[in-house]
C-alpha cells in the first residue's frame, strides 16, 4: 500500500524508504484520533461520522470499543459528524476525547467506560466541534475547535462562536483560555518533546500550513502562533488530504499528516520525506514498542515500522 518518498538524506536516520505500508483494517467511513494504549497492547482509533471508536489488538483484529463514542441518542438535524475524533491518554491512564458530537473534552474512565465532561462551552457559547486534543506540563489540555462537525461549517444556525478558536484548561477542565482565534480552520495539535512549542495545523485549502509558537513554564504561549510549515504546492498538485493530525516524535521530528500522507519534518521545519498510502491520511500515533506508526488513513487504519521510537 502505497510507498515512502525521501526528499532529505536526514529521512534515512528515521525510517526506512524501502519500510512496506500494512493495511491493519479497514472497512470505515473515516477513521482518526489513534492513541496506543500501552497498558493492554492495543490502539484505539475513531470512526467519526459512524460514532464509533474501535480497539484494535494483534491478531484480534479491530472491534467496536465505544457505541455511541459522542453523541448518544438521536442525532440532531445539522450534526454533521457525532462521533469522537482526536483522543489522547492522560498520567492516570485515561482517555481524553475530542468529542465532535456532543461538542465537548470528554474524559472516559477505561475501565468502567464512565464519561465526565471537562469543558463544553467558551464565555458561555458551545463549542463547535472539538477535533483534537493533547496534553502538556502539569497535565496542561490544549484543543482545537473547528465547525467540521456541523453540516453547514461556518454558516450552521447551530454555531455560536464567531471563530474557530484553539484553548488549553487545567486537567479538571478549570481556567479555560483561548490560544488562537485567528486560524480559520485549526486541526491537528501537538507539543515538542520538551513541551516547549504548540504545533496547530490549518486544514484550510486556501492556507495548509502548520504554525507553531513557544510556550511559558506555565504552559501559557509566550509569543503568537507563526507559520512553521506550508503546503500550498502540495495542494495546487491536488495531492489527497488537507493539513490534520500532528505528532512530536522523541527526537523533535514532527509527523504531520497532510497533502499526499504524513509529512516527515525536521524540528526546523524541512520537510524530509512522505509516507503515502494512497488515500488522505488524518491521523497518527506511534505505538507498540515505540517504533510503530499507526495511520488513520481515509476508511483504513495502517502501520509502517521506524527506526526511531517516537
Amino acid at each position: 500500500m502505497g510507498g515512502i518518498t525521501r526528499f532529505d538524506p536526514e529521512l534515512d536516520q528515521i525510517i526506512d524508504p524501502a519500510s512496506p505500508i500494512e493495511v491493519i483494517a479497514t472497512g470505515f467511513r473515516w477513521t482518526e484520533g489513534p492513541v496506543w494504549v500501552k497498558q493492554g497492547a492495543y490502539l484505539l482509533f475513531s470512526d467519526v461520522p459512524a460514532n464509533i471508536a474501535y480497539r484494535w489488538e494483534e491478531g484480534e483484529g479491530a472491534r467496536p470499543f465505544l457505541d455511541p463514542s459522542g453523541l448518544a441518542g438521536p442525532i440532531p438535524a445539522g450534526i454533521r459528524e457525532a462521533g469522537s475524533n482526536g483522543m489522547t491518554l492522560d498520567a492516570q491512564g485515561a482517555l481524553l476525547i475530542a468529542d465532535s458530537g456532543t461538542r465537548a473534552i470528554v474524559r472516559l474512565d477505561l475501565a468502567t467506560k464512565r464519561r465526565t465532561v471537562l469543558a463544553s462551552h467558551y464565555a458561555r457559547h458551545r463549542f463547535n466541534s472539538c477535533n483534537d486534543v493533547v496534553i502538556g506540563r502539569g497535565g496542561t489540555i490544549y484543543f482545537t475547535d473547528p465547525p467540521y462537525g456541523l453540516s453547514e461549517g461556518d454558516a450552521s444556525p447551530l454555531k455560536e462562536l464567531e471563530f474557530n478558536g484553539v484553548y488549553r484548561m487545567r486537567p479538571n477542565g478549570s481556567g479555560l483560555a483561548l490560544v488562537e482565534r485567528r486560524l480559520t480552520r485549526p486541526n491537528g495539535i501537538a507539543l515538542s518533546p520538551a513541551q516547549d512549542r504548540l504545533y496547530v495545523s490549518n486544514s484550510d485549502p486556501a492556507d495548509p500550513r502548520i504554525f507553531a509558537c513557544p510556550l511559558a513554564a506555565d504552559g501559557s504561549p509566550a509569543d503568537s502562533l507563526a507559520p512553521f510549515a506550508d503546503f500550498t504546492a502540495e495542494v495546487a498538485r491536488k495531492l489527497p488530504g488537507l493539513p490534520d493530525g500532528l505528532k512530536a516524535a522523541r527526537s523533535g521530528h514532527l509527523f504531520a499528516t497532510g497533502p499526499g500522507g504524513v509529512h516527515i519534518l525536521s524540528p526546523a521545519g524541512r520537510k524530509l520525506g512522505l509516507i503515502a498510502t494512497g488515500k488522505a491520511i488524518a491521523n497518527c500515533c506511534f505505538g507498540e514498542d515505540g517504533r510503530s506508526l499507526f495511520m488513520t488513513s481515509s476508511d483504513s487504519v495502517a502501520r509502517v515500522r521506524l527506526r526511531i521510537s517516537g
